[in-house]
């Protein structure tokens, strides 16, 4: 039988892989994909797979054998590894050249300044005593491995250094002081670019953190200044650009207190901030992704409804022992019949993210009730008689 279509590799199965196959289908492309376990969230969804280790080249080469591109649903396999497969032919979108940047916190910071792109104050720091001269408070990260609030810690004295030491230690990897930032609020730029330059800049949203894990998005930004909005567009195009990026690119930002952008953190991948696109936008950033590294026309970014709030789904202690997510449908949809319910097919833990929810409307603050009531719900963290 014919090939219908070239087959695109995916490595790693997450929710970010799982939710790629959605768009493939429409598009009517391949999937391949590297699990890391049976039946994780993207094995779920996509038949042609094999299980494996990311970080082991003769399992790489053996996934994408054939296969016209291979892709990510993380950051992390080994920059020798991506070179390798290059050098036999298999197109890596995004490329090592620019996966490292997503890679490593401190070589990101390195290149930003030389773009001179606007970063927080930083330093690479080996002891604790270079920690105090950076100057308390401030912010200690690992260089590579952290997400989700993982390696990621603010400390206020020399105490609160060491356990960043010990932990990059442990990983052999190095310490990244940045400045406490002062921020109004954080906001996220994702846009998407193909190899042959085509580019797209999706709305400019406001993100709420807890705990380090993103929990609230809310697009487009409310009252963000025309020209602050411009501006972080323009930034994250460019260094889209400058790095050679191919795929999605979400740039974390800070605004400060006295209005300017400070960026915070690069993803060259799907990311958790633009997952509002899959029902808010009028293509959504999987949808683009698998377009960009397949070197295919790209999507509008422009958005469906004056307002689209996410809220991600965490597993809680109430929801670990209530029993299945699935239960939570018949309230939620029967209470909104415009939402939109992402499930990833995880067990449930407390503080894992499970899933998210989608709303939208043209009422911001009836969007936020609608969105934060289904979260809640679903994470069992409203009575059963709510309404």
């Amino acid at each position: 039988m014919a090939e219908l279509a070239p087959t695109l590799a995916v490595i790693g199965g997450g929710q970010l892989a799982r939710m790629m196959a959605q768009p493939a289908i429409a598009l009517g492309l391949p999937l391949r994909l590297l699990a890391e376990a049976e039946g994780v969230s993207a094995a779920q969804v996509i038949p042609d797979q094999q299980v494996g280790d990311y970080r082991d080249l003769p399992t790489l080469r053996a996934v994408t054998e054939g296969c016209a591109a291979v892709t990510f649903d993380h950051e992390h396999v080994p920059m020798e590894h991506l070179r390798a497969l290059e050098g036999a032919g298999v197109a890596v979108r995004p490329g090592p050249e620019a996966l490292v940047f997503a890679q490593d916190k401190g070589l990101m910071r390195t290149r930003l300044a030389e773009l001179g792109a606007p970063c927080p104050r930083n330093a690479i720091v080996t002891t604790v005593a270079e920690v105090r001269d950076f100057g308390f408070p401030c912010v200690l990260k690992t260089t590579r491995g952290g997400y989700d609030g993982k390696g990621v810690w603010i400390v206020r004295s020399e105490a609160d250094a060491a356990e960043p030491f010990e932990v990059a230690a442990a990983a052999g990897v190095q310490v990244l002081a940045e400045e406490l930032v002062d921020f109004r609020r954080e906001l996220s730029a994702i846009v998407a670019r193909s190899p042959s330059g085509q580019a797209a800049a999706y709305p400019i949203v406001q993100t709420t953190q807890r705990d380090g894990i993103c929990h609230e998005v809310i697009a487009p930004a409310p009252d963000l200044a025309p020209d602050l909005g411009a501006e972080a567009q323009s930034l994250a195009l460019r260094i889209a650009g400058e790095l050679g990026v191919t795929g999605i690119l979400a740039v974390e930002l800070f605004e400060t207190t006295d209005g300017r952008l400070l960026v915070n953190e690069l993803a060259m991948r799907p990311h958790n901030t633009g997952h509002w696109t899959q029902d808010g936008a009028e293509t959504s950033q999987f949808e683009n992704h698998l377009r960009a590294v397949m070197d295919l026309p790209l999507g509008s970014p422009a958005p469906r409804a004056p307002w689209t709030v996410m809220v991600n789904i965490l597993g809680s202690a109430a929801s670990s022992g209530a029993g299945r997510l699935y239960d939570g449908f018949p309230h939620a949809l029967a209470r909104d019949p415009h939402l939109r319910v992402h499930l990833y097919g995880k067990e449930l833990r407390p503080g894992r993210k499970v899933g998210h929810v989608n709303a939208y409307g043209s009422d911001l603050d009836e969007v936020l009730e609608r969105a934060r009531h289904a979260a809640a719900w679903f994470a069992g963290d409203l009575g059963n008689d709510s309404e």
